[in-house]
This record gives C-alpha cells, sequence and structure tokens, in this order.
C-alpha cells in the first residue's frame, strides 16, 4: 500500500467501464441510483425541459459506458448549497443529476430550465447548466456547459465569451420544434467537433 501524499490530495484516476456497476445501474444491477437523470421533483416550479444527446469519442464513435454529471440552479437562478443563502423556494430541487450513457452513446436528463444567476462580480450569466463528463481512459473528468439557444442572454455572458465565436455551438442545446421543452447537444471528447472544456 502507498503511503498518502502529506497534502491530503488523492490523485483522480480513470474507472473506465464500472461506471455502470457502480454508480449508475439504471435498473442493471440489484440497487438503485444514489442519483438519477431525473431531477424533477413534487415542489419544482419553472419551465420543465429535457436536454439529450449522445457522446462521441475523437474517432466519431458513441462511447456507450460514459458518466455525466449536472450542477446547476433552479429556476430563480439558486442553488441547493449552504453558499447560496437566499430563500429555496423549490426546496426539494437539489440540481444535481447523474446519467450513464445507453448502448448508443445517448444520454437524457429530465430537469427544469435553470435561471439567470450571477458570476464572481455580481453580473448576470444567461440560464445554464454545469457539465461534469467521465469516461474510460482519461485520467481527469472534464468541464464544460450547457447553454440554450432561445436565451438572450448568452450574447453578453461572460464565460461564453471567453469561447472563440466559431466553437460556442460546441456550448448551446439547440431545442427541438415542436417537441415540448427538449433540447439537445451532443457532446464530442476530441477530433474536428470537440466540444470546449473548461480549466477549474
Amino acid at each position: 500500500m502507498s503511503n498518502p501524499r502529506p497534502d491530503g490530495i488523492t490523485p483522480s484516476q480513470t474507472v473506465g467501464p464500472y461506471f455502470k456497476y457502480g454508480l449508475t445501474p439504471n435498473g442493471e444491477y440489484e440497487w438503485n441510483d444514489a442519483f438519477t437523470s431525473n431531477l424533477l421533483t413534487g415542489d419544482v416550479s419553472g419551465e420543465r425541459i429535457r436536454v439529450e444527446g449522445k457522446v462521441y469519442d475523437g474517432d466519431g464513435a458513441v462511447i456507450p459506458d460514459c458518466m455525466l454529471e449536472i450542477w446547476q440552479a433552479d429556476s430563480q437562478g439558486r442553488f441547493s448549497d449552504p453558499q447560496d443563502a437566499r430563500a429555496l423556494p423549490n426546496s426539494s430541487f437539489k440540481g444535481f443529476g447523474r446519467c450513464g450513457t445507453d448502448k448508443s452513446g445517448g444520454y437524457a436528463f429530465d430537469t427544469i430550465k435553470p435561471g439567470v444567476v450571477p458570476d464572481a462580480d455580481g453580473k448576470p450569466q444567461a440560464p445554464h447548466i454545469a457539465l461534469a463528463v467521465f469516461a474510460r481512459g482519461m485520467l481527469l473528468h472534464l468541464y464544460t456547459r450547457i447553454y440554450f439557444d432561445d436565451e438572450a442572454g448568452n450574447a453578453a455572458d461572460s464565460v461564453l465569451a471567453l469561447v472563440p465565436a466559431d466553437r460556442r455551438a460546441t456550448l448551446i442545446a439547440k431545442r427541438k420544434v415542436d417537441a415540448g421543452g427538449v433540447y439537445t447537444l451532443d457532446v464530442h471528447l476530441q477530433g474536428d467537433n470537440e466540444t470546449v472544456f473548461f480549466d477549474v
């Protein structure tokens, strides 16, 4: 057994195809998911939406054993976190979800459209969802954001403005016409259509 690091930090290592067994059983094993892809609760208010898509590797092949986690504010722009001291009218809505990709590389989250939240300087950020991507072969997970194509606030969002204009589409989910609040966004880990990921 190796000695722990003196600074208390432990390494982040890939667990490859074991996400499904340990973290996203999705009814295929004899226990329930600790977290699911359905964030909707009985007291939640706001526009109910679904965000869906597929995850691709650098060769354009789908990844059937990837894990995605999201974190978001509620429809009033409040987070279920002690650091957000504002009142939470959606007291059961936690804003966190987890999903494993299926055999076709697909994922889907049922949630509410998040509200506007302030950035570190107090300026409003466009509604968005933070997304973490875990996949085999990656020693560290990746962080990105999901924005929405029907939000006027995208034009003034300080984080989105950091992304070159020709790459911003990789972060913007498109609303399906006549699909009742369904947005689509594919995630590309590498390649010509690589999703923009952030250093955090």
